[in-house]
């Protein structure tokens, strides 16, 4: 199993967390362009340019970008050759604001040449910094094991060059922090890859949310399944089922609530595969159930395992006060067979998030690549992702001690006392918060190396 959105944590030397935080970060607020991300999915699917390309491995370099012509695509370097890193250039090619010029990252330099063959990728190594640092790359696409994100982020954000990040930023707060903090001193964009939020069936019930057409929100409940469980290897070291799976649930119950977490309890068991039963932690989890309070009661319900055997589940349901939404499971069509002795789904549901989530990661890419061509800020910024996290370390303590856990445990800057709380524009709580990170840094990174 390649290492596709492994969870294992990177090694900078960071600021503490206890002293970090003194101020709220951003909630989601409102729905960003709905409509385009739920149209433009079909747009994206337009043919690849046939042009005749030579490959040529790449030389070491150290430079910002060259200046690229009015007009043209942004010019985009792949880093990390897993599933996920083919997922995004499959989705790329298929951006025509967009264009991958090179990709590495990757332990054996035939399987890149291979894909930049494939592909029709001019520039390709086997050092990920290469591509990091090659002059033609306008944004760096991070597919990387987890380990290795917070450099790469770095020394994308030395050379001045816009960072899409899979998830996570890095498995330890300190360091997403200091991460996120690093790209925002530099002036570059840092998108973390929660792609779920760009999803036609999420977005939906976020709409109908923010739209009042259920009222004010009560309970929320989120259904996560794998159709099979990973690996040992996967598991071991990515941090547990809260940080390398669950963490798109906890992230979509923030998003469609509308507002920062309170507390979290959760609980997780062995279930499915009894190999894992002697990890530590949350690691030894294949099943878990979450529930995440917000003001005035609100709560949502989380839960996640890694296999089902019928294939991968994902849904959504949102009480309000007026009324509910909910979303099926998806399949690949609606055809439904019926005879003397079974009556429902011709077929299986989509068989992993590859397949089931390609709109959504269509969305994402245009939403991120309208943001570099705009200015405006990423869709879902480092911010974000470092409240994800949080939930899902709160979620691992509430599991491990068997208790409430408030996210100010966690992440202090959540606990509402910064002077006009949540009452700020999301832009001004980004800076307030992003100035209370700069006031509580001890020490600073290593410089980047020439």
């Amino acid at each position: 199993l390649a290492p596709a959105c492994a969870e294992w944590g990177g090694m900078l030397c960071l600021l503490p967390l206890t002293a970090a935080l003194h101020a709220p970060v951003r909630a989601p607020g409102t729905l960003r362009a709905s409509a385009p991300f739920v149209s433009v999915s079909a747009a994206l699917h337009v043919p690849v340019r046939a042009t005749p390309i030579v490959l040529r491995a790449a030389a070491p370099s150290l430079s910002i970008s060259t200046p690229r012509a009015v007009g043209e695509p942004i010019r985009v370097g792949i880093v990390g050759c897993g599933r996920i890193g083919i997922v995004h250039l499959e989705t790329l090619r298929k951006c025509p604001k967009a264009k991958v010029v090179s990709i590495g990252g990757s332990s054996r330099e035939e399987t890149v040449s291979a894909l930049a063959e494939k592909y029709g990728i001019a520039h390709f190594a086997k050092d990920a910094d290469e591509v990091i640092r090659n002059p033609d790359v306008d944004a760096v696409w991070i597919c990387s094991p987890s380990q290795y994100h917070a450099a790469q982020i770095r020394l994308a954000a030395e050379l001045g060059k816009d960072i899409f990040c899979e998830k996570p930023i890095a498995t330890e707060l300190d360091e997403t922090i200091q991460s996120v903090l690093f790209a925002r001193e530099k002036g570059v964009k840092l998108m973390v890859a929660l792609q779920r939020r760009f999803d036609p069936n999420f977005m939906r019930v976020k709409s109908a949310i923010m739209d009042g057409e259920i009222g004010s929100p009560v309970q929320i409940r989120l259904t996560s399944r794998d159709p099979s469980p990973p690996p040992k290897k996967y598991v071991e070291g990515g941090g547990g089922i809260f940080k390398d799976m669950a963490i798109h649930d906890l992230d979509m119950s923030r998003f469609l609530m509308g507002e920062d977490p309170l507390e979290v309890f959760a609980t997780g068991s062995c279930m499915i595969n009894q190999e894992i039963a002697d990890l530590p932690g949350p690691e030894a989890y294949d099943t878990a159930t979450i529930i995440v309070k917000y003001r005035e009661g609100r709560t949502a319900t989380i839960d996640v395992c890694r296999q089902a055997t019928y294939g991968y589940d994902q849904r959504a349901e949102a009480l309000g006060t007026a009324a509910m939404v909910m979303t099926d499971n998806m399949y690949p069509n609606t055809a439904r067979v019926f005879t003397g002795d079974f009556v429902g789904m011709a077929d299986l549901p989509y068989d992993f998030f590859m397949s089931r989530y390609i709109a959504a990661y269509e969305a994402e890419t245009v939403a991120f690549i309208d943001s570099i061509e705009s200015k405006a800020d990423a869709p879902v910024t480092g911010e974000d992702g470092v409240i994800a996290l949080a939930m899902a370390i709160a979620a691992g303590l509430s599991a491990k001690e068997q208790r409430w856990v408030k996210l100010s445990e966690v992440l202090p800057a959540l606990d509402g006392s910064m002077e006009g709380g949540p009452r700020l524009r999301k832009r001004d709580r980004l800076s307030a918060f992003l100035r209370s990170l700069g006031g509580a840094r001890t020490s600073e990174p290593e410089p980047i190396p020439a």
